[in-house]
């Protein structure tokens, strides 16, 4: 599996582009990671840095921990690290889409929380 195979299965969702994250090729969702490659020495070469939640990871390294793991680095973020090689496509069409959930999770709860502040200031102002 190449890097080349996830962007052809990220350009099957519409709101997903192609861009760079640390200098590293990535799929993005507006500004926001879905996937990349791992460039930090802690990750093992051929390696794809993919956006989900740390229950998600949990499941996915003790599933799977010939093809999912992670490293100090990247353990304090919402990502797990994957073996490309290991990878199958369909387990890679489904790690994207559920990549992009997350994302798209994190962004809803981050507009809630703006306009619960916002009403907070402006309550507080009367």
């Amino acid at each position: 599996m190449t890097f080349e195979a996830v962007c052809a299965w990220g350009r099957e969702f519409p709101d997903l582009s192609e861009g760079t994250m640390y200098g590293s090729p990535a799929l993005k969702l507006g500004k926001r990671l879905v996937a990349c490659l791992a460039i930090h020495r802690s990750a093992e070469p051929g390696s794809l840095v993919v956006r989900t939640d740390f229950e998600q990871r949990a499941g996915l390294l003790s599933d799977e921990p010939a093809t999912y793991y992670v490293t100090d680095h990247y353990v304090k973020h919402p990502v797990v690290l994957v073996r490309l090689a290991r990878m199958q496509h369909d387990q890679l069409r489904d790690l994207l889409a559920s990549a992009r959930r997350c994302v798209l999770d994190h962004a809803e709860r981050s507009r809630k929380k703006t306009r619960l502040q916002e009403y907070k200031g402006r309550s507080s102002r009367r």
